[in-house]
């Protein structure tokens, strides 16, 4: 039999010496939450480290990031391409043992974590993924989806508020084969948590519709084990473990303070918790035997080897299907899909509707849904305002017993009511993406993208093909006023790196940007739209659109037989004011170029040639947008018709007066810096 004291000894050792060695870290969690480990690893996941991207592995996401040498230490053990070379090379450059684990580095880890809460929400896209697709592809007789999801999470990511928006909806959700073990020691860096976290966890939980087990012993792994296998047999309700453990379990000097928290334990007192341990080997070195007791390559490959058997059963039954499965877990979209993207595009040219760019949005989306079963749309309690809704994704509803509810088609819903909860829908959708089978979208204000931020910074660090759709992207809004108005978000937005931002201007750009958006497989992407009607605007062609600017009109379009003197760029609701000033200045026999930048992320990655055939070198640039001015100058402009303080509660059309977005105020503008005034 397994000694599972030894097996949570090696991961104690194991986060001590790698911490010791790189001179920083957290030892205390991963030695608190070892036995733990031993509990769910050792006894219920369902991995194989031979294959870690099985389709049908159990997730485990390290919700308290900072123990990220629990997780190095298991995959380490069971088998996993991640040798003792790298645990020696913790926190280093280049190592794949980064200071917080990090999906796509470290072969075994689900999902980037540290910023505490997101990784239990993303655990809770995670378990919504698993539960939607086991709803469309299962059959009677034939179930290829069918595994869990796991959390390891403490008391810092309950405080963080975007806990109770996720676990808040995984008990509306019923998800059922979601577990989350509650790491609960009363220790954070400040000390005893006690004097600002008296929560009362488990009662919490249960308001929120959870099965609570416990408190009980985190470090009787038989008890976890046990406990787990109960939460297993609810049908209808996620489960919460309360696991009691000791920070720094095992360091005679350290266990039960801060101390263990964020620090190297020193090598006197590594010294005296081997000793207390009984664990008497050298620093990163574990017997033969321990690592037999770990090893899961085997049951691994027996795990998935009988899921490949059920999977060709499947096949030959249901073809079609699995194909489509398949598919769908690789991230291909179909082989249509460029069809589908041209004819949406061009279908938007022809018809030339006059529409808000959030209207052009559900039109590009009625085409997309319709052709593409994957996509998982939502909203953050907004969806008439940021319809985010088609014909093909009625609403996702649940049964008494948590079943997906299906129309007389036996199809479920595909359009998420989030709630307000701008936060813990952004990091949801992280979750359904790192899980695979749907390309998630969500919706809300622009303004309230400030919520979901640090969730959007995260999809651009997993490069994950999500969707943000924020519509009210400015003073266009009108009466709502300042706290409704964006001015500074779509540059804050657009200097997030790996995130690509939109701002298209009419329907045939909002089409791009969501063809744009759908192909980019290893890239989040951020949609601006107006709230106000947008005139359509007319073009020689639609092939440069996707490369983020374009020249949409020259002064030969508005009569004029002479270069350029000047280029107007503009971006999505103010590329008409460009226009209209650019006909302006005409009767004045000034020659303008106006140049449409729906995207300026995607602009910025074309080459040279392409920017300056677009950004003509010596020519002054006068950028127009509702927003503030500092983003603009690195295109060295000469002038920016923009807007750097707060907006105010009025009609929009008596904003856009007020604040000077008028063609003869960008008109005046132009005029201005070609005489040298500005």
């Amino acid at each position: 039999m397994a000694n599972t004291q030894q097996m949570a000894n090696a991961i104690r050792a194991l986060a001590m010496d790698a911490v010791q060695q790189a001179n920083s870290g957290h030892p205390g969690a991963p030695m608190g939450m070892a036995d733990m480990a031993v509990g769910l690893w050792a006894r219920h996941l369902k991995h194989n480290p031979a294959n870690p991207q099985w389709f049908d592995r159990d997730r485990f996401v390290l919700s308290n990031g900072h123990a990220s040498m629990l997780i190095y230490a298991l995959l380490h053990l069971t088998g996993y391409d991640l040798p003792m070379q790298e645990l020696q090379n913790f926190r280093q450059m280049g190592s794949r043992t980064a200071g917080h684990p990090e999906v796509g580095h470290t072969p075994g880890v689900e999902t980037t974590t540290g910023p505490l809460g997101q990784g239990i929400t993303n655990a809770v896209g995670m378990a919504l993924a698993e539960k939607l697709l086991a709803a469309e592809f299962n059959r009677e007789g034939h179930t290829v989806v069918d595994h869990h999801t796991y959390a390891f999470l403490g008391d810092g990511c309950l405080m963080e508020g975007i806990s109770q928006e996720a676990i808040s909806l995984a008990g509306a959700w019923k998800l059922n084969k979601l577990v989350a073990l509650y790491d609960d020691n009363g220790i954070s860096i400040d000390g005893s948590v006690q004097p600002w976290f008296i929560d009362n966890t488990a009662l919490r939980f249960v308001a929120s519709g959870w099965n609570v087990i416990g408190p009980i012993d985190g470090h009787d792994a038989d008890k976890v084990a046990a406990a787990i296998a109960e939460a297993h047999k609810q049908t209808e309700r996620p489960s919460l473990v309360i696991c009691k453990t000791h920070i720094g379990k095992g360091s005679p000097n350290r266990a039960n303070t801060a101390k263990a928290h964020g620090e190297p334990l020193g090598a006197d007192e590594i010294a005296l918790s081997r000793e207390s341990l009984g664990w008497s080997h050298a620093p990163f070195v574990i017997p033969d035997e321990v690592y037999a007791d770990w090893n899961a390559r085997a049951t691994g490959h027996a795990a998935e080897q009988a899921w490949n058997d059920r999977f060709a059963a499947y096949q030959a039954a249901y073809p079609e299907l699995a194909a489509e499965f398949t598919r769908r877990m690789n991230g291909d979209l179909p082989a249509h899909f460029a069809q589908t993207a041209v004819d949406t595009v061009v279908g938007a040219h022809t018809k030339a509707e006059t529409v808000a760019s959030r209207k052009a949005s559900q039109l590009a989306l009625e085409a997309f849904t319709a052709a593409l079963p994957e996509l998982l749309g939502g909203s953050a309690d907004l969806t008439g305002s940021n319809l985010t809704n088609t014909k093909s994704t009625p609403n996702l509803r649940f049964d008494l017993q948590g079943n997906v509810v299906k129309n007389e088609n036996g199809v479920g819903g595909r359009h998420i009511n989030y709630g307000v909860r701008e936060f813990g829908m952004a990091a949801i959708m992280n979750g359904v993406a790192l899980h695979g089978g749907f390309i998630p979208y969500g919706g809300t204000f622009l303004t309230f993208s400030d919520y979901s931020r640090n969730a959007i910074r995260m999809a651009a660090l997993m490069k994950q093909r999500v969707i943000h759709v924020f519509t009210h992207d400015s003073i266009g809004l009108g009466e709502d006023g300042p706290t409704h108005q964006s001015v500074e978000h779509a540059a804050a937005l657009r200097i997030i790196p790996g995130l690509d931002v939109w701002r298209p201007a009419d329907t045939a750009e909002t089409a791009v940007a969501w063809s744009v958006a759908l192909s980019n497989r290893e890239q989040p992407t951020a949609l601006l739209l107006s709230r106000q009607n947008l005139p359509y605007l007319s073009k020689r062609d639609l092939g440069d659109i996707s490369r983020g600017a374009y020249v949409l009109s020259e002064p030969k379009d508005v009569g004029l037989k002479k270069k350029a003197q000047a280029v107007i760029i503009a971006t999505g609701s103010e590329v008409q004011l460009a226009l209209a000033a650019q006909k302006q200045l005409a009767e004045k026999k000034i020659a303008v170029r106006v140049v449409s930048m729906p995207s300026t992320t995607s602009f910025d990655r074309e080459d040279v040639k392409y920017k300056k055939s677009v950004l003509p070198a010596g020519l002054p640039r006068i950028a127009v947008e509702m927003g503030v001015t500092d983003f603009w100058w690195k295109y060295g402009c000469a002038a920016v018709v923009g807007i750097d303080r707060y907006g105010e509660s009025a009609p929009a059309g008596v904003l856009f007066k007020h604040f000077g977005f008028t063609a003869e105020n960008v008109a005046a503008t132009v005029r201005a810096v070609l005489a040298g005034k500005k």
